[in-house]
């Protein structure tokens, strides 16, 4: 009962790219910046089992970027060419490559990571992709002229690096679609379906994680101009319950999202978030405890995953271990409150 596991990122250390930056720059090249990349991945593996989390993920520490790590594996799109463009729904500016030929994989994406972390971990395996809205929200389209047909696109590459990361071993897919909550008319309408052609096929658990955002200025600053009810998932959650993505990861702690609407994933697994990533506060076991038990009024026991609201990725390497040991600490405590 609520096995835990974070939403994806972690701190990159000092040692394999800058700090607490959401697009950091590598500190090495070449081979030596293949072993930093593998050296991270098996520390924070370890970090995760000590810690005490269920379910362990690779930290994305061989990706710069949650949605670039895979774009630049793709063909059909040219990086030496950035423009800069306002992404989810113009919140902050980005540089992003363009998209200017029909899209095709170069080949595996993750096959280096997540075959790591699978060599190193005998605990459920956790492995994140960027989903497809999410994606066309970031990068600038050249070539398609149409954001349904190109997401579609990026969908099928999906699909392949999914379907080859199961027979990896992967136990979970997550795919992140922060876009949803920005363009939630447009997720129910194609993002959703979208998001089942990446998944088409796979056996093994699926997964989207739907946030507000990392704990950066651009995000919060955004969140304080959504009121006192952020009614997002309203829109969105009742496509997800008619799909059949198995679980859906939500933001819960210090937000404002009405927990009730929590009931319309009936059927789902959620998971729940119970580590604020927009705070360095250290969340105590009672407050993780205290999140759950709300959740509970909506969410069956078996069916409650308590997790991160989003990735760790910007926060210091010391606060992001101790917000781990939090939420197993925070998950024990509820194991024993709510028997």
């Amino acid at each position: 009962m609520f096995q835990t596991s974070i939403a994806g990122s972690l701190p990159k250390p000092a040692w394999l790219a800058e700090t607490n930056k959401l697009w950091p720059q590598w500190q090495a090249q070449g081979a030596e910046l293949q072993q930093a990349k593998a050296d991270a991945t098996l520390l924070w593996i370890k970090e995760q089992e000590d810690a005490g989390l269920d379910i362990i993920g690779d930290g994305e520490q061989a990706r710069q970027h949650f949605v670039h790590g895979f774009v630049e594996h793709v063909e059909g799109i040219d990086f030496e060419h950035k423009v800069t463009m306002g992404i989810r729904n113009n919140r902050y500016d980005a540089q992003v490559p363009q998209v200017v030929a029909p899209l095709r994989l170069k080949g595996r994406v993750h096959a280096f990571e997540a075959q790591l972390a699978r060599a190193h971990t005998k605990k459920k395996l956790k492995f994140t992709l960027p989903g497809p809205m999410t994606i066309v929200d970031t990068v600038a389209d050249r070539f398609y002229g149409d954001k349904v047909k190109m997401a579609m696109a990026f969908a099928e590459l999906l699909n392949q690096e999914a379907l080859a990361l199961q027979a990896d071993g992967v136990d979970i897919i997550q795919f992140d679609e922060p876009a949803f909550n920005v363009y939630m008319k447009d997720a129910a309408e194609w993002g959703v379906k979208a998001l089942e052609v990446a998944a088409r096929g796979l056996t093994c658990t699926t997964a989207v994680h739907i946030c507000y955002g990392y704990g950066i200025k651009a995000n919060v600053d955004w969140k304080n101009t959504l009121g006192d009810e952020w009614r997002q998932y309203e829109e969105i959650f009742p496509a997800l319950a008619a799909s059949s993505i198995d679980q859906v990861s939500l933001e819960c702690f210090h937000s404002h999202v009405p927990p009730h609407l929590m009931k319309l994933l009936a059927g789902k697994d959620v998971m729940v978030g119970v580590i604020d990533v927009a705070s360095d506060a250290i969340e105590t076991p009672e407050e993780i405890a205290d999140t759950i038990g709300t959740a509970l009024q909506f969410v069956a026991k078996d069916k409650l995953f308590p997790c991160t609201n989003c990735g760790l990725a910007p926060m210091s390497r010391e606060v992001a271990v101790k917000k781990l040991q939090a939420l197993a600490k925070g998950a024990a405590l509820a194991r024993e409150r709510y028997k």
